[in-house]
């Protein structure tokens, strides 16, 4: 299967793939990740994104679309793959959909989680973090994951905040890119589901991110 996710920050995108990149053994590919590699690498993709990376400018995608590309094309990838973080913008959309087409690798399915934003912004800023270990859910807005008042609900430790998720107003820049339905992130979903509405080979999903990660995951995987 070779699937497009999108969702914006704070829909659980991120678990949801880990998990199918674990039920279904197919990589999930981030494309920040892709960039850390070409950079670290020393790739001739990876420094002209450095370059671009260095002076605070967005990598064209030029360079970009050609990296994911490379990634695709890896020998773990040829039974399928999950990409996450790419497309972020309608005119994205339209050049990977296009650079995939002359690649042969057609696309499968499309998810989309879809989640209020109020509601995506709260539980970014809900999270908190267990020290014993990261991977405790607790979340101040969502009450099945409620901490004990400022100890972890799972193993009573201490619990602290990432200073990220407390950054208001980079959140809201982050959704105000994803929510942008003339250009934005959510505007590239909508080609992609412009394009199976027209295409049977092509399956647009969309998941309803406010119900428990195991709810949402089993809405997703019947719907594979």
């Amino acid at each position: 299967m070779r699937i497009l996710f999108f969702g914006p920050n704070g829909s659980g995108k991120g678990t949801q793939g880990a998990i199918l990149k674990d039920k279904y053994k197919t990589p999930h590919i981030e494309s920040g990740a892709i960039f850390r590699e070409n950079i670290t690498n020393g790739t001739e993709l990876g420094a002209k994104a450095k370059g671009y990376i260095d002076k605070g400018e967005l990598v064209p995608d030029d360079i970009t679309i050609p990296m994911i590309l490379d990634r695709l094309k890896q020998a773990d990838c040829s039974k399928g793959w999950l990409l996450d973080g790419f497309p972020r913008n309608k005119n994205q959309a339209v050049k990977l959909d296009e650079a995939l087409k002359q690649a042969g690798m057609a696309l499968d399915i499309v998810v989309e989680i879809i989640l209020d934003r109020e509601i995506a912004k709260n539980r970014i800023m809900g999270r908190r973090l267990c020290v014993n270990d990261n991977n405790h859910p607790n979340n101040i807005f969502i009450d099945v994951i409620k901490p004990n008042g400022d100890k972890c609900r799972v193993c009573g430790g201490d619990l602290k905040t990432r200073s990220d998720d407390q950054d208001e107003n980079a959140i809201n820049k982050r959704h105000a890119i994803y929510y942008n339905d003339q250009d934005g992130t959510i505007a590239a979903a909508y080609y992609f589901k412009d394009l199976a509405a027209k295409d049977d080979s092509i399956k647009y999903i969309i998941l309803d991110g406010e119900p428990s990660v195991k709810q949402v995951t089993a809405e997703l995987v019947s719907k594979l």
